[in-house]
């Protein structure tokens, strides 16, 4: 089935094609504002939600010559009970990287399949918890000086320069990079599951 990423991340695309799906991608543009009083959880799930509902309609409003698959994703970082989103500046990441230093922190990515045209949707959220080594103040400033931190919530890249001031990692470290493989998985293979069933219960009924 023909899947439709409604994200621009290069790092969500890569982990879809590292792990072998075909996919196009289609970037969702929605309001990425923190609502009050809303918790992480609430946050990426919504914001998934918003962005998978977002590319279905422009999707759907198209000629379609097959059934589709959107995946929206959306991943925080929270740390002191702060949600931390991408830094704005040199020192936004560096207050970022601080309140990240020696401590334990969490990334949350809500992920959201939906399929067209049938547009039931289906919502997860993974969590996983990660913990920093201390930093110095040196090792915050080389690293804000590389431009890595500017294009990612809380500030750093596991799977780049950011990798080796991580000494631990609880839950998937997919998750930490923007989209939760193993789950997203699962989720595509219940859709297929559910596809098939239909299918089954179509036949029958049209047999009688």
């Amino acid at each position: 089935m023909h899947l439709i990423l409604a994200s621009a991340s290069p790092r969500r695309a890569e982990i879809l094609r590292n792990a072998g799906f075909d996919f196009e991608v289609r970037p969702a543009h929605v309001d990425e504002s923190l609502r009050p009083g809303e918790s992480a959880k609430d946050y990426v799930r919504r914001l998934a939600e918003e962005k998978a509902h977002t590319v279905a309609y422009q999707h759907g409003k198209r000629a379609m010559t097959e059934p589709s698959i959107v995946i929206g994703a959306d991943t925080a970082v929270v740390a002191d009970e702060e949600i931390l989103g991408k830094p704005v500046s040199d020192q936004d990441a560096r207050r970022m990287l601080r309140l990240l230093s020696g401590k334990t922190h969490e990334v949350f990515t809500g992920l959201a399949v939906m399929p067209t045209p049938d547009q039931e949707i289906s919502v997860a959220v993974e969590v996983t918890r990660v913990t920093f080594a201390r930093l110095s103040d040196e090792e915050i400033e080389d690293y804000v000086s590389s431009g890595e931190p500017f294009d990612k919530a809380g500030g750093y890249g596991i799977q780049g320069r950011g990798g080796k001031f991580v000494s631990g990692i609880e839950g998937c470290y997919f998750n930490v990079m923007g989209l939760p493989l193993a789950r997203l998985y699962a989720m595509l293979r219940e859709l297929n599951g559910d596809a098939r069933e239909k299918a089954i219960r179509g036949a029958e009924k049209a047999g009688k």
